[in-house]
């Protein structure tokens, strides 16, 4: 690869810091764009000023973002408001995800960025119909999250579709890994189980735990999102980026107990959560056939990755415990983050 300068929204973000770092380790220049609302400073810590700058921006701004995308090569657009966050605020879900999606390619496109890579998320699917699934599987979204997520996805396209805009559109399944996040509405469940599994709390399953998921480490996941922006026969596609491999939430959680060394840890059940998705399975071929994609890192393997990252960071397990919020959909409990 030619050295390039890019730049990342939500950058500062779990699966976009992880992006961000193979980047500047392939010789890239990054910039970051973030706002710090779900990103971490601490996220970038490890990487140096010389290969990454961060900007606190808005990419609904768009006289700040024009200034930023001058002579940039490749734009990847992770930034965006997660599926709990939806279920609370929609509206400002929807003007992040979606609106500030179409307001990104239009100033990229004015700025004649040659590449614009957008993260999209399998939530656009909703429950499968069939699996594994393909991306001809029809896309049935159940939280505005989704909805958004897809609109973004459309308006991608159609900057291909009516301008040439040479875009490109990935759909990761759900990734876990170090920087994962455990907090406010953000909390995912791969890290909420772990850490309360870690402080001896049982685990909370919403539903009876038979909704299923494929989980890929976000190694891999931000690897596939990185080869849909060097690959020239990207674009105007759409690929799936996942591991291939399905799981009930009741059988992770016996897995997350038996990988930090508690087989026996309790588990309880909860109410359902609203719009939650029932089952996802990934089929990534066209990733694997296209872009040179393939997941290098199972689950049981990034699990144990995942605990040993805990154990290293000298904070206590309560203590990141304690930002967590149970029902994290639910705007009351969020206010008291």
């Amino acid at each position: 690869m030619t050295t390039k300068r890019i730049l990342v929204t939500g950058g500062a973000g779990f699966i976009g810091s992880e992006l961000v770092t193979q980047l500047a380790a392939a010789g890239h220049r990054v910039i970051v764009v973030d706002t710090l609302v779900n990103g971490k400073r601490a996220n970038l810590a490890h990487l140096h000023d010389a290969e990454v700058e961060l900007a606190v921006v808005d990419i609904r701004d768009r006289d700040a973002m024009a200034r930023l995308l001058r002579g940039v090569e490749i734009v990847y657009h992770l930034a965006c408001l997660g599926v709990r966050h939806s279920l609370h605020d929609p509206f400002e879900n929807h003007d992040v995800n979606a609106t500030g999606t179409l307001i990104l390619l239009d100033v990229a496109r004015r700025a004649e960025v040659p590449r614009f890579v957008y993260v999209s998320s399998s939530e656009v699917y909703g429950t499968a119909r069939w699996a594994p699934m393909t991306e001809e599987h029809p896309t049935f979204p159940m939280t505005v999250y989704g909805g958004g997520k897809l609109a973004g996805e459309c308006y991608t396209r159609a900057f291909w579709e009516s301008y040439r805009y040479p875009t490109v559109v990935v759909r990761p399944f759900n990734s876990f890994g170090p920087r994962s996040h455990h907090e406010g509405d953000s909390g995912e469940v791969i890290p909420k189980f772990m850490l309360r599994a870690m402080a001896g709390k049982p685990m909370i399953i919403f539903g009876d735990g038979t909704q299923t998921r494929d989980f890929t480490y976000v190694s891999d996941t931000a690897r596939g999102i990185l080869l849909a922006g060097m690959v020239e026969s990207a674009v105007g596609g759409t690929f799936n980026i996942g591991q291939g491999r399905e799981i009930s939430i009741n059988e992770l959680a016996r897995t997350v107990a038996e990988v930090i060394g508690h087989p026996d840890a309790p588990v309880i059940h909860d109410e359902p959560r609203p719009g939650d998705v029932l089952r996802l399975y990934a089929d990534s071929s066209r990733a694997q056939q296209v872009l040179g994609f393939a997941p290098t890192v199972s689950l049981r393997e990034g699990l144990q990755r995942l605990r040993e990252w805990y154990l290293s960071r000298g904070v206590a397990i309560e203590a990141l415990l304690s930002e967590e919020r149970v029902h994290n959909w639910k705007k009351e409990e969020i206010t008291r983050l």
